[in-house]
């Protein structure tokens, strides 16, 4: 009888210990954010992000590595976009006040997807117009692509005019932090204080 209870003791304490250590996790598969999501990722948050080489306002190279240094909102728009991109790029700015009043600090980064006309002082300006930690990036078409394709984004330059030209392109906003990359995505329909509220959570599991 001994041994069987021994058995069962054993039993028991695996069977906290393995409890203990799934609630740790988060309880899904080892997330650790997986209480701050909000949105499904098709194949999963690994797939999107990564390493991209854009130019910053200052003409210089930079790397991801050298731009996200702390949790960041990241955009891909154009500075010439006459509405879509201003406003939400501005909601963004607004979410990094709001979180800053929380004690967060979080930095606004503006990719540009139109590097024919967005030169390193167009993105450098329009960042600076918007929020003084606003990042602008721009760099060439082959840079900006690899960038586009790596956060799985989308933008066709529409014919027409060479210089008043429209183009189309995806809106979400992408939440990025350094020591895990792509965490999760913002809808342009979301508020600065929804886009602080789902931040701060990440921020808080790190």
């Amino acid at each position: 009888m001994t041994r069987v209870y021994a058995l069962l003791a054993a039993a028991f304490v695996a069977a906290l210990v393995g409890g203990a250590w799934f609630l740790t996790r988060g309880g899904s598969g080892g997330d650790k954010f997986a209480q701050c999501r909000s949105s499904q990722i098709a194949g999963g948050a690994d797939t999107i992000g990564g390493p991209f080489e854009l130019v910053n306002a200052k003409g210089e190279t930079v790397t991801d590595q050298d731009v996200i240094t702390e949790p960041s909102i990241v955009y891909f728009g154009y500075t010439f976009c006459p509405d879509v991109c201003p406003m939400d790029a501005a909601r963004n700015a607004d979410a990094i006040d709001v979180l800053a009043e929380r004690g967060y600090s979080v930095t606004p980064v503006f990719i540009s997807i139109d590097p024919d006309r967005d030169t390193p002082e167009a993105v450098g300006d329009f960042a600076a117009n918007l929020h003084e930690k606003m990042i602008g990036l721009t760099g060439s078409l082959d840079q900006v692509k690899a960038a586009s394709k790596a956060y799985k984004t989308y933008f066709k330059k529409n014919e027409g005019d060479e210089e008043y030209y429209l183009v189309d392109h995806s809106t979400f906003s992408y939440l990025v932090l350094p020591e895990a990359g792509f965490v999760e995505f913002f809808r342009r329909d979301e508020t600065a204080e929804q886009l602080a509220d789902k931040t701060a959570c990440f921020i808080e599991k790190i």
